[in-house]
């Protein structure tokens, strides 16, 4: 054994004993080394003649792979014929010479892979130009028996993975060299190899049948592309069918013919020329054979085959217009179908066969059949019980999905995402036949509930699911009057009850599938009784999975949306039904459950208040359902708060998570309430809402820093302007003082969106407390916030920095709700003064840079309101000392003139186009109300410095100074691309 072979061995640690890395090392290098010499595939095929050692023919035949890849074109013809000459001796059993019989076809599988790769190689470069006859020469070898055939198919497979296959991405040139390679076997060998694959498989059939499935196998590959008359003949064909039907052979062989009868199949060819082969193969000889062993591979193979079958026939009826053609597709896929729904009911199909793809095609063309034929409405009967039948959950995963841990959570996942195109299937068949549609889903709903608890939970899912469904192909008309089935299915649903209703899958499927029908019955109201006793009961908010009951009580809220008035003669039965839930919601228990996600539970006071909220419901019991209500919350807010300086660290969280409870109670009942009513109609209900407002805020006095109860108080503050008015306002100022009292930087973003609501309410109503308020706010956020940009870019995506970016965002807004509603004057208060430099200062920089265009636009915005606010008319006495100086001295230049000369202003963004026509406007503006002064200092800073002519600040001022505010644009944009293209990028103006 000399150095190289050791070498190879260390590196496939087949040396005897343990191996130190820097040995390996070692011996990595020494190979490396040795591959780089000129004679390496010299030494290569010597090896391969004399070494028994697999890990050395391995290494010798990937050596040469690699060196004819690279070095091809520069080898010399007699090293290129030695190769060749010793490569095809390998493949073919011979003798390189007198003395060497090569025994590399006698190693594992993975040796003779890397030896058709090498040959393969070689055809790529040299077939058919310099070396025509390899195919031809390697025919006579075949003779030798299993082990050169099986060497045969190899080489056959890797030439199709390596060059010719399109499953694969191909450069151009190896796509060039596969249309060269087909072209030339297409004309010189391919129906001597097709003669071959014959003869091997007649002759080994019943002695080897493994060898056969190779054959099978290769020569699968090949039919999509050689002439399909070398394999549908009377020789080959009868020959596929008879093996495929053959009882007493391997699966595997009859599996291996029946994919090469579905790549016949799948052959492209016209239209017309497909119809006839189709009805030619007579497949329905195989359709018998999916119902033997749904497990098995055979049927595996012939699902696939029939799958594929339908396919094409189906694609023949869409593509040919004639009548004739029309007729016999339509009379093969008939006869086709009833094995393809059993295979896609009970057999494993083909990945690359999309099941719903198939139906959707076939549902399609349905539609030109109208009115449907009995067989094609029996046919949507077995695509319905295809739908159901896929869409059952596994009840290997029904433990999982109950409790809806990890794994009972991705399987929902997967099965929410699986189901979309299926139910979009269910829509198309309920439209094309909605009686068969009907009547199936009520019999699989009457089906699963007779069947056992035990077993059936994923059948009434998937029956409630499907009815569901039903419904968004369903016209609201239809809906409303239950048209066909519709009455009945409803009625059935609210009177059942499934035995195994416990589950949170079955429940949840119910509930929902319940309200997708409510407007049916707002139609009907006497089912009204079954809905309440549904939502009520056990089934419903009274389910014992905590999750069920809230999504319960959030349906509940919908439906009560939809029933409204038609439920006021059942107040009172609701209300006694719901007051364990209700006092449930604000026990210790429940308050310290998690509660992530949108449902809380909340929404059962939310259905509560639209009940009790309406102006049909009598005064006296609308103030008594409100008080049970209110007055024990408020009660328990305030024990609560009195002994709120006894309470341990270990009590507190439980009590704070209390009050929030009840805060959000409140706060969602009081949804159901209108200004109108509360202020208006009732103001005694207004007052209670009051008096719980009182109470509410002194949360605040008590526990000013527990961040989570200020977040909940300034939601309720939001809810009650909305609900008050403008009776709010004697609880704004001690409101807000509190709010404001310890608020952080990051809490000041929920006070600001407050008062941005309470601005758009009230407008210049606030604008005494907000001028009492205006100098805290800012004063807190320009202690926070730099006067220019955040930092933003690498290791500045703290959270930290996130909250300052949504503070100085917030702020934006805010300065533009207060000059919008004419609140401007707030600035200007002896106590905001020294504030209004740095307001200032920072929407200029903002109008200019900020990387949002749409804070720009709004930063745009409200100078344009300030300079109509604080600006009377040219000449006049100034209102603010300073401002028109500053608007045309730093805003007209820097952001009217030097922002939009910046290459980074791009005019065809559409958010950046409207900013520019918000900039032209407040060129206006500035020119209305400075007159020259603007002009003056425009054109002999702004222009001269942008190298403008003066003949374009001419026009520019004639623009200006009429009345056509898009032609002022248009002319402003051409100017600013212009003045561009003549700086071509030398000038930066900031």
């Amino acid at each position: 054994m000399d150095d190289l072979e050791k070498a190879i061995l260390i590196l496939f640690d087949e040396w005897g004993g343990p191996i130190d890395e820097g040995l390996k090392k070692q011996a990595k290098d020494y190979c490396d080394e040795n591959k780089e010499k000129p004679l390496i595939c010299s030494v290569c095929i010597e090896k391969l003649c004399f070494s028994n050692s697999a890990q050395v023919q391995f290494w010798c035949l990937q050596t040469l792979h690699e060196v004819i890849r690279v070095r091809y074109t520069s080898m010399s013809l007699d090293e290129k014929f030695f190769i060749r000459k010793s490569v095809f001796s390998f493949a073919c059993l011979e003798a390189i010479d007198e003395n060497n019989v090569a025994r590399v076809l006698e190693g594992p599988a993975f040796i003779k892979n890397k030896l058709a790769q090498v040959l393969v190689t070689l055809i790529y470069f040299e077939y058919p130009l310099i070396w025509p006859s390899v195919f031809v020469d390697f025919m006579p070898h075949l003779s030798k028996g299993a082990v050169v055939i099986d060497m045969f198919c190899r080489v056959l497979n890797a030439l199709d993975e390596e060059v010719i296959s399109l499953d694969y991405p191909r450069t151009s040139e190896e796509l060039e060299a596969a249309g060269r390679i087909k072209d030339a076997m297409r004309h010189q060998c391919i129906s001597q190899i097709v003669r071959a694959w014959y003869d091997i498989v007649s002759l080994y059939r019943n002695s080897d049948q493994e060898l056969c499935t190779s054959v099978l196998e290769s020569m699968r590959r090949y039919i999509s592309w050689i002439d399909i008359g070398l394999i549908v003949n009377d020789a080959f064909l009868p020959l596929l069918f008879d093996i495929v039907l053959a009882g007493g052979l391997l699966e595997q062989f009859r599996g291996a013919a029946a994919g090469c009868l579905l790549a016949v199949v799948s052959k492209r060819m016209e239209s017309q020329a497909k119809l006839s082969l189709l009805q030619s193969l007579q497949i329905s000889r195989v359709f018998g054979l999916v119902a033997e062993d749904g497990d098995s591979e055979l049927v595996s193979s012939i699902a696939t085959l029939l799958t594929g079958y339908a396919q094409e026939v189906l694609e023949c009826f869409k593509r040919l217009n004639s009548e004739e053609a029309k007729s016999v597709s339509m009379e093969l896929l008939n006869e086709a179908l009833p094995s393809v729904f059993y295979v896609m009911q009970n057999c494993e199909v083909d990945a690359s066969f999309s099941i719903v793809q198939f139906l959707s095609s076939y549902v399609g063309t349905m539609k030109s059949l109208s009115p449907l034929r009995e067989k094609q409405l029996v046919h949507v009967g077995h695509i319905l019980e295809v739908i159901r039948a896929q869409i059952c959950y596994d009840p290997t995963y029904r433990n999982n999905l109950d409790i809806l841990d990890k794994i009972g959570r991705e399987e929902q996942d997967r099965m929410v995402e699986f189901r979309k195109d299926l139910f979009v299937l269910l829509r198309n068949v309920g439209r094309v036949a909605p009686d068969v549609t009907q009547v199936f889903i009520r019999n699989v709903c009457v089906s699963s509930v007779a069947s056992s608890p035990d077993r059936n939970v994923e059948e009434v899912e998937a029956a409630l699911a499907l009815f569901y469904a039903l419904g968004e192909s369903v016209s609201e008309d239809s809906m409303r009057s239950g048209s066909g089935l519709l009455s009945e299915l409803v009625v059935m649903l609210l009177s059942t009850r499934f035995p195994c209703h416990s589950h949170r899958l079955v429940a949840l499927a119910y509930l929902e599938t319940v309200t997708r029908y409510m407007k049916h019955v707002q139609e009907n109201t006497q089912y009204i009784p079954n809905v309440l006793t549904a939502f009520l009961d056990e089934r419903g908010i009274h389910h014992p999975n905590i999750n069920v009951s809230r999504r319960a009580s959030y349906l509940f809220m919908r439906v009560v949306k939809l029933l409204k008035v038609n439920l006021v003669p059942f107040i009172e039965k609701i209300l006694q039904s719901l007051q364990d839930t209700v006092a449930q919601f604000t026990s210790m228990d429940y308050a310290l459950k998690d509660h992530s996600g949108c449902e809380d539970g909340s929404h059962i006071f939310e259905a509560i208040g639209l009940l009790i909220g309406m102006e049909d419901v009598p005064l006296e019991k609308q103030s008594e359902y409100l008080s049970a209500l209110l007055t024990p919350l408020c009660q328990q807010v305030e024990a609560l708060l009195m002994n709120a300086e006894l309470l341990s660290p270990e009590e507190a969280p439980a009590k704070f998570a209390i009050i929030q409870q009840i805060i959000v109670a409140i706060n969602s009942l009081s949804k159901g309430f209108s200004e109108r009513l509360v202020t208006t109609s009732r103001p005694a209900i207004g007052l209670m809402f009051k008096q719980t407002l009182d109470v509410l805020l002194q949360v605040l006095v008590v526990y000013p820093k527990i961040e989570p109860l200020r977040i909940k108080v300034t939601s309720f503050i939001h809810r009650m302007v909305d609900t008050l008015g403008a009776s709010v306002f004697p609880y704004l100022p001690k409101a807000l003082e509190q709010l404001l009292a310890e608020s952080e930087p990051k809490e000041m973003v929920g006070f600001l969106l407050l008062l941005n609501q309470i601005i758009c309410k009230f407008n210049m109503l606030f604008h005494d407390i907000l001028e009492e308020v205006f100098p805290t706010i800012a004063g807190r956020i320009f202690n926070v916030i730099p006067r220019d940009a955040v930092p933003s870019g690498p290791g500045t995506n703290t959270e930290e920095i996130r909250e300052l970016q949504e503070l100085q965002r917030t702020l934006y807004t805010f300065l533009h709700v207060i000059t919008t509603h004419k609140l401007s004057s707030v600035f200007l208060s002896p106590k905001s003064r020294p504030y209004l430099d740095p307001i200032m200062q920072l929407l200029l920089y903002s109008s200019c840079n900020h990387k949002d265009i749409l804070v720009r636009k709004g930063c745009v915005q409200i100078f344009i309101t300030l300079i109509k606010d604080w600006c009377a008319s040219p000449y006049s006495e100034e209102k603010v000392p300073g401002f028109q100086g500053f608007i045309i001295e730093h805003f007209a230049t820097n952001c009217c003139l030097y922002s939009v000369l910046d290459r980074s202003f791009e005019f065809r963004d559409a958010n950046t186009y409207v900013l520019f026509g918000e900039i032209v406007l407040a060129q206006k503006v500035m020119y209305e109300k400075f007159g020259d002064a603007f002009l003056r200092y425009f054109l002999s800073k702004g222009f001269p410095a942008a190298h403008c002519s003066q003949d374009l600040a001419e026009q520019y001022c004639q623009r200006l100074q009429g009345n056509d505010i898009k032609a002022l644009k248009s002319f402003y944009q051409s100017h600013i691309e212009n003045l561009r293209m003549q700086q071509n990028g030398s000038l930066v103006f900031r």
